[in-house]
């Protein structure tokens, strides 16, 4: 049987558990609720590792020793049966450690908090003795009953400890993002008008060259007309009389150093002007050094964030009330088995494995509503002899798992 067709039958087993039975903490009625939204939204969720718990928990023939119900070996589910709870524990947390390594999330859940505390203590062992940062990688969705244990202090895996540092960080980060925003507003529009006034600047100091260069060139022919005329009486008749077929005679070249002096003033009064213009656009064009290079590297950082309306929308956004962000950051999340049904904050979240301590404590419909949220894999562990035996419904199916969830130690304590 696979375990989508199972879901019906489980339903109708709910339902009857909850006829007559007091359930304060309306886990029965969420439970029901979320079978029934499995059934309904099947492509939301996967079945492919639930079907594997099948032969477990709903053997096709009985059998006398639990452990016979299903040889299949497969690496979709490892099952770790053993009488020592040691034992199996340390099994578990290698399987644990090798999970992280390989980069998967896990989800790690079990019956009640006392037992989710021991594996998760456990998990903290293993990881730490594999020379791995434990609190990275580990988050405890229900309170701990201990504190800490052997150097490991399991206050620091606490949801709400954790959440509240990570948000505390958030904020902060938020924080420094909002000035880095308002900074490189405050900046861009100061760069662009003070490159708009250099490149007046520029094109004022090319005229004062332009000015400089003409003034240059005016004043070395007034110098040469000047000395011509100094030296006109001396020169030979032959070169006197060459000038004089060329239109250059005293009278001409008095005329022309008048003409250039004038040119020399006009030259001289356009570069008083010129200089004038680019002391004052000097101030104005001055960029601090530290101005630039500021601007550039919080220009890339916008850039790299999706630009300035990009950031905007981030700021702009509200700190998701369900924390999701949060918990898709964890690589091990562990919660008892009635937590992950009854709390919406689960209902979205999928692992690539999941992880059973005590398996046959936790009652099938919880079992199998966290089974179609592991993709890949699940770690099944417990005491074999702990497996009930078969027994059959109503309806003539065989059910070989407890199923009842009225007075269950997994029921969360209300909120």
């Amino acid at each position: 049987m696979k375990s989508f067709e199972f879901l019906p039958t489980l339903i109708g087993l709910v339902a009857d558990d909850a006829t007559g039975a007091a359930d304060p903490a309306g886990l029965i009625s969420k439970v029901r609720q979320r079978l029934e939204d499995i059934l309904h939204h099947s492509s939301a969720y996967h079945f492919g590792p639930a079907d594997r718990l099948m032969p477990w928990v709903a053997p096709e023939t009985p059998v006398a020793d639990p452990l016979l119900r299903s040889t299949i070996v497969t690496s979709v589910l490892t099952t770790i049966w053993d009488t020592d709870r040691a034992t199996r524990r340390t099994k578990l947390a290698a399987t644990i450690t090798e999970l992280v390594k390989a980069h998967k999330r896990v989800l790690l859940i079990a019956p009640d908090n006392q037992i989710l505390t021991e594996a998760l203590l456990a998990a903290a062992k293993g990881l730490r003795g594999a020379g791995l940062q434990y609190r990275s990688f580990l988050c405890c969705y229900d309170p701990p009953t201990i504190a800490s244990e052997g150097g490991v202090n399991l206050r620091d895996l606490v949801f709400d400890v954790q959440v509240s540092a990570f948000l505390g960080k958030s904020q902060s980060d938020k924080a420094g993002l909002r000035r880095k925003l308002e900074r490189y507003l405050e900046l861009a529009p100061i760069l662009r008008y003070k490159a708009e006034k250099q490149k007046d600047l520029d094109e004022v100091r090319h005229l004062e060259w332009r000015l400089l260069t003409a003034l240059g060139d005016t004043q070395a022919q007034i110098k040469k007309l000047q000395g011509l005329l100094t030296s006109y009486e001396a020169l030979p008749v032959w070169q006197r009389l060459s000038m004089q077929v060329m239109g250059s005679n005293v009278a001409t070249m008095k005329e022309n150093c008048v003409l250039h002096e004038a040119q020399k003033r006009e030259h001289m009064n356009e570069l008083e002007i010129v200089q004038a213009r680019i002391n004052e656009l000097k101030p104005e064009a001055h960029v601090d050094p530290e101005m630039r290079p500021e601007y550039g590297d919080l220009k890339d950082e916008i850039e790299r964030l999706g630009g300035a309306a990009k950031v905007r929308d981030v700021l702009a956004m509200e700190e998701d009330v369900k924390r999701l962000p949060f918990l898709q950051t964890k690589r091990v999340l562990a919660a008892t088995a009635a937590r992950v049904i009854s709390d919406v904050i689960f209902r979205p979240i999928r692992y690539d494995a999941l992880v059973i301590d005590e398996g046959p404590r936790i009652p099938l419909p919880l079992l199998l509503a966290c089974a179609c949220l592991a993709r890949e894999r699940i770690v099944l562990a417990g005491d074999p002899q702990e497996i009930p035996p078969p027994t059959a419904t109503p309806d003539g199916m065989i059910l070989g798992w407890p199923t009842a969830l009225a007075g269950s130690p997994a029921r969360p304590t209300p909120a």
